[in-house]
C-alpha cells in the first residue's frame, strides 16, 4: 500500500509564527489542524505519539499529583475516569491499569506489578509504538526510550541506586545499561549520540542547560529520522515532535523557544522540500 503524501499540509507548516508573547503559536491547535488533514491510519499514529503525555498524566494522577500536560489525548477528567475504569486507552495500557487495580486478577498474570506502575505503563506504551505502521514513530520511540533509559541509568549510577529499578522495557540496550561498569556503558558503538548525551546528563550542572542539551539531541534525531521523508506521515510526525519541543521551551525559556521555532521553520522550508523531489 502506498503512503499518503501531504503536500499542502507540509507547505502550510510555515504559516505559523512565534512572537515574543507566543501569540500565534499553539501546539495543541497545530496538532488539531494537522489531524484534520490526515487519513484515519495516519491519525492513529499521531494519537499514539501523543499517548506519551497520556502516560505521564496517568502516572501523575495515580500518584496524587495535580500536574497535567495538555498535549495528551485525554483531559484531566478523562484521565481520572480511565484510572477508575479504563475504556478509551489502547488495550496494552488498559491492561496495566487493571493489573495494578487488581494485583490478584487475570491481567496481573502478564503485568509485573512488583515494579513501579509508571515503569510498566511506559513499557506498554513503547511496546505499542514498536507495533506502529508508521516507520518514524517506531524508530523515534526506540530512540526516546533508549535516551530516557540512558539518562535514568547515569543518574542512578551517581546516586548508587540499582539501574534495573529505573530502566523501562527490555532488550540489548537495557541489558547493557544494567550490567556494564564502563563510563559509556559500552554503548559507544551502539548509540551515535552517546557522547553528547553523557556530556549533557553527567557533566552539565546547570539543570536548564542540561535539559536544553538533551532536547537538542531529540531535535537532531527527529530531523535525522525523517531526512528522506518530505511529505508523508513520517515527515508530519517528525514535525510534530519538534513542535512539542518548541512548545516546551516557549514555556520554560521564551527566547530559546523562539530560536527553536526559527530552526524548525528553516528545517521545513517548503521550497527546499520541493526541490528535493
Amino acid at each position: 500500500m502506498f503512503a499518503t503524501n501531504y503536500y499542502s499540509l507540509v507547505a502550510g507548516f510555515r504559516e505559523y509564527a512565534l512572537d515574543s508573547d507566543r501569540k500565534g503559536f499553539d501546539a495543541s491547535e497545530i496538532r488539531a489542524e494537522v489531524m484534520e488533514c490526515l487519513s484515519g491510519k495516519d491519525r492513529s499514529a499521531v494519537e499514539l505519539l501523543y499517548g506519551y503525555y497520556d502516560c505521564e498524566n496517568l502516572a501523575a494522577a495515580r500518584a496524587g499529583r495535580s500536574a497535567h500536560n495538555a498535549l495528551g489525548n485525554l483531559t484531566h477528567e478523562e484521565i481520572a475516569a480511565e484510572l477508575e475504569r479504563p475504556q478509551r486507552l489502547p488495550e496494552k495500557l488498559q491492561q496495566v491499569i487493571r493489573a495494578y487495580a487488581d494485583p490478584e486478577g487475570e491481567d496481573a498474570e502478564v503485568v509485573d506489578t512488583t515494579k513501579r506502575f509508571e515503569t510498566m505503563l511506559f513499557a506498554a506504551y513503547y511496546a505499542l509504538c514498536a507495533e506502529s505502521k508508521c516507520r518514524f514513530l517506531r524508530e523515534w520511540a526506540e530512540f526516546d526510550r533508549n535516551l530516557r533509559n540512558l539518562s535514568a541509568a547515569i543518574t542512578a549510577r551517581e546516586l548508587n541506586r540499582p539501574i534495573e529499578e529505573v530502566t523501562v522495557g527490555q532488550g540489548e540496550i537495557v541489558e547493557q545499561l544494567q550490567r556494564s561498569s564502563a563510563s559509556d556503558f559500552g554503548l559507544r558503538g551502539e548509540l551515535s549520540y552517546i557522547d553528547a548525551a553523557i556530556a549533557a546528563i553527567a557533566d552539565e550542572q546547570n539543570l536548564v542547560e542540561k535539559e536544553h542539551k538533551i532536547d537538542l539531541i531529540r531535535w537532531n534525531e527527529a530531523s535525522e529520522l525523517s531526512s528522506f521523508d518530505y511529505f508523508d506521515i513520517n515527515a508530519v510526525v517528525s514535525y510534530l515532535v519538534r513542535v512539542n519541543l518548541v512548545a516546551r521551551w516557549s514555556m520554560l525559556d521564551p527566547e530559546r523557544g523562539r530560536e527553536m521555532f526559527q530552526r524548525l521553520m528553516a528545517d521545513l522550508d517548503g521550497k527546499d522540500l520541493i526541490n528535493k523531489q
